[in-house]
């Protein structure tokens, strides 16, 4: 599941875990409290989309050295 394989990668680098954080209030769409599941999580569409735009398949799994360089990227570009 993609969400597991995303939070086992995460918790192995705790010097991720701020821009984890910020990358997930960046996807997470707003007023995400008012629609079930009534979870701060981004929706499946649009991570569907983003897989498609970046694989060419939306189901597509990153492997995880590449949500590692994703993450790191984000933080050197503060």
């Amino acid at each position: 599941m993609f969400a597991s394989s995303i939070l086992r990668v995460i918790i192995r680098r705790p010097t991720l875990w701020p821009e984890a954080l910020r990358a997930l209030v960046a996807f997470t769409p707003s007023g995400w409290w008012r629609t079930a599941p009534f979870l701060p999580v981004p929706r499946r569409a649009y991570i569907r989309w983003r897989m498609q735009t970046a694989y060419g398949s939306s189901d597509a799994v990153p492997a995880p050295a590449e949500l590692v360089q994703f993450l790191q990227w984000r933080r050197e570009q503060r």
